[in-house]
């Protein structure tokens, strides 16, 4: 639960959330961290500017209209993130996890945007998807705020060609993306479709997209479409599995399989760099 203590600027207080992991844990690609530990970013159309003192979250350049009808949301506020973290406390790991990262919230981002972006995440790092995502939205999206452009839509990006994206450097995704969008644009991809089926059917809708398999969307099932009982597996989540659950992951409480998924790979990432310094 969020409680708005000030209006100008707009600051909410909250409780077990952190902004700086649900930002910077690879679901989102279109924010930055500033030196003083604030972000910027944009979603929506809208830019912002927002950071975070203990439980006091400060968006700085917005007000309670639009905390209302887009961040309130954004930042999915009113998930009950308490009771999830409480359903996992079953096993040391999931309570380890939860200790280290339970203040990710699963942002409910657009899901064209979301889709576009783990598209060109593919077998690449976060700077360079950043840098290619910037770039598709300086080209093609409009500007919003001083340099911050908004995110082309799919009908825009399928009214292009290959070697119109050129000059994203973003190498064989480009004719993923295209294809994408084209889907996406003439409703084969029936995103209306997704929101209102179950996961299952929701994967099979995506991966009638060219070079979208199981992983990619299991993600945008689970940052686009916010199911949260969508459950990617990459090489960090492989191992988990393989470490801790052998004989498979819990079925208890899977309805939240992905949020606790969150905090099980950045856990392990953790740990993995800690045994780095050792």
């Amino acid at each position: 639960m969020i409680e708005i203590i000030n209006k100008n600027p707009l600051q909410i207080k909250t409780n077990n959330f952190s902004l700086a992991y649900s930002l910077d844990c690879g679901q989102a690609f279109r924010w930055q961290m500033l030196e003083d530990g604030s972000f910027s970013g944009c979603a929506f159309n809208k830019y912002l500017h927002v950071s975070q003192e203990g439980d006091i979250v400060t968006f700085h350049n917005s007000n309670e209209e639009d905390f209302n009808s887009i961040w309130n949301n954004y930042f999915d506020f009113d998930t009950d993130y308490e009771s999830i973290r409480e359903g996992y406390k079953f096993m040391q790991i999931f309570i380890d996890s939860i200790e280290y990262a339970g203040g990710i919230h699963i942002l409910k981002q657009d899901p064209w945007e979301c889709l576009c972006s783990f598209i060109i995440s593919q077998n690449n790092n976060i700077p360079r998807i950043k840098g290619i995502i910037s770039r598709l939205c300086e080209n093609f999206g409009e500007e919003i705020y001083e340099g911050v452009y908004s995110f082309p839509t799919a009908q825009d990006i399928a009214k292009l060609t290959v070697d119109d994206l050129a000059p994203l450097r973003a190498g064989f995704r480009a004719k993923y993306i295209i294809d994408a969008a084209t889907k996406v644009a003439n409703g084969e991809v029936d995103f209306e479709k997704i929101y209102n089926s179950d996961l299952q059917t929701g994967e099979q809708e995506l991966i009638k997209i060219l070079g979208v398999g199981k992983k990619v969307a299991q993600c945008v099932l689970l940052f686009g479409f916010h199911k949260l009982d969508a459950f990617p597996i990459d090489v960090w989540i492989k191992r988990v599995l393989a470490e801790y659950f052998p004989d498979g992951f819990p079925t208890q409480n899977s309805e939240y399989a992905g949020v606790v998924q969150q905090y099980l790979f950045h856990y392990v990432r953790y740990l993995d760099k800690e045994k780095d310094k050792k």
